[in-house]
């Protein structure tokens, strides 16, 4: 058994979730499905997720002209996704209908704008976990310099009735 297979890790030279296990996982859709892609995942522990960030998104329309950047929150929403799909692996809610929720935004910090045409890292793992309620750190950055870091809470909750 190779190391990464005894860790959970998922070989950084395959993905772990393409985009097809992303719309899988996650109920998102355009336009406000902000991962492309998990690198590595490691079960009960982090994920590495990435978010290709095109100038074609709407938010850059006015967010701002002339000068696009994408707007904080949306960075935090792409981590928090990232951290959907941390827990749901982790959980092993694959399936079960059940929903991540955030319950709460502590300690966001901005560090550099992010512009369109670059891949941003979205590095996300536990604080701590519990069957309905996980706390996560998480940093996204551009080619290792940091442009937002946070810690959160969610809640894994049934969805709503019909």
């Amino acid at each position: 058994m190779s190391a990464d297979a005894a860790s959970g890790a998922v070989p950084a030279t395959a993905p772990a979730y393409d985009i097809t296990k992303i719309l899988a996982a996650l109920p998102h859709r355009y336009p406000l499905l902000l991962v492309d892609r998990v690198l590595s995942l490691t079960i009960g522990e982090e994920i590495h997720a990435i978010k290709a960030v095109s100038f074609n998104e709407q938010f850059f329309q006015g967010h701002f002209p002339g000068r696009p950047i994408m707007p904080g929150v949306l960075q935090i929403e792409a981590l928090a996704q990232a951290a959907a799909i941390l827990a749901i692996e982790t959980l092993e809610l694959a399936g079960s209908g059940k929903l991540v929720y955030f319950m709460a935004i502590d300690e966001a910090k901005f560090r550099a704008p992010v512009e369109p045409g670059v891949l941003l890292d979205l590095n996300v793992g536990f604080v701590q976990k519990r069957a309905r309620v996980c706390k996560f750190w998480g940093k996204a950055s551009i080619a290792g310099k940091l442009t937002c870091e946070v810690q959160f809470t969610a809640m894994v909750a049934d969805p709503p009735a019909a």
